[in-house]
């Protein structure tokens, strides 16, 4: 395994019954980096993240967390690793500070003597100090995943994985969530993201690896997943179906809906010869377009499914 990488697999899979949810996986996520893992819902990110810290043994394959094997060297490791995989569970009726010194006293590893500094530093990480004594039941969305981080931030972490950090929650929550996983960035902390939402991940993500049905179907810096991409052809029109079919029928690549149309990848096919075959087949075109993809076009074209944008 590699030193410089924060996390790495080779092969990592996963059979449930037979059916891979996760199939030969290869991540390499460099130390410092703010890696966003993007898939649609179900395409195994959780698995992989649960693999990843020990939580299920792999069928097939290796990983790595800090240049240490996994789960061999987990009681090593982990230590040195926070994580908030698929949300958070406080007692409703504790307060945020009192929720995390009861996580904090079932920390072996902890110093029973600065527990109670730890544990306003991790609040006053997250910004919800001054809300510490407030009871976890009256906590917004926005401040329950924080709080839920200022947990995986009771001890010095080198890396964070946060599975879907910002899932369920209001614009200003999410931009709270974003807020926080930047500053963690810039002190040297290496940040791995499970999410969904494009408009997230475009905004704070120095590197990208895309999962499609338990595969990862491309990986590396931001700028390099985006630049490997071939055009896009996008179609305003009334007719999706019918112009979905025709372009499939001359050739395109990855045809898939957008809002008021369709997309996809050319090729070959000139787009003269795409225009002209929909005018004959009927489809009015209100609006024909070829350009470098979008983050939304290149993941449609990457998984053949539509990925949610909003933020």
């Amino acid at each position: 395994m590699t030193g410089e990488l924060a996390i790495e697999s080779r092969g990592l899979t996963k059979r449930f019954r037979g059916t891979a949810a996760v199939d030969a996986l290869d991540l390499a996520v460099p130390r410092g980096s703010v890696y966003g893992f993007l898939g649609p819902n179900g395409s195994g990110k959780t698995t992989t993240i649960r693999m990843l810290l020990g939580l299920v043994r792999p069928t097939e394959g290796t990983s790595s967390l800090l240049g240490h094997s996994i789960p061999r060297a987990a009681q090593q490791v982990l230590p040195r690793v926070g994580a908030l995989v698929e949300g958070p569970a406080f007692h409703p009726y504790l307060s945020g500070r009192d929720n995390l010194r009861r996580l904090d006293a079932a920390d072996l590893t902890a110093d029973r003597h600065t527990a109670a500094s730890r544990v306003d530093a991790a609040l006053d990480r997250v910004g919800l100090l001054p809300a510490a004594g407030k009871r976890y039941r009256a906590y917004s969305l926005g401040m329950r995943q924080r709080l839920a981080i200022a947990a995986a931030l009771l001890m010095p972490r080198e890396l964070l994985v946060l599975d879907e950090p910002t899932n369920g929650l209001d614009p200003q929550g999410t931009r709270e969530v974003r807020h926080l996983v930047a500053s963690l960035a810039s002190d040297g902390t290496t940040v791995f993201v499970s999410s969904h939402l494009l408009s997230e991940v475009e905004q704070m993500c120095t590197h990208l690896g895309v999962m499609s049905e338990g595969r990862l179907v491309a990986q590396g810096s931001t700028a390099q997943v985006r630049g490997g991409a071939a055009p896009v052809a996008r179609v305003l029109t009334e007719q999706p179906a019918e112009a979905s079919r025709i372009m499939a029928e001359l050739g395109v690549d990855a045809v898939a809906p957008i809002p008021g149309g369709v997309c996809g990848v050319p090729g070959g096919v000139e787009p003269e010869k795409i225009v002209a075959a929909l005018v004959q087949g009927g489809v009015g075109v209100r609006e024909f377009t070829v350009s470098s993809p979008s983050l939304e076009d290149l993941f449609v074209a990457l998984t053949g499914e539509g990925f949610d944008v909003s933020g």
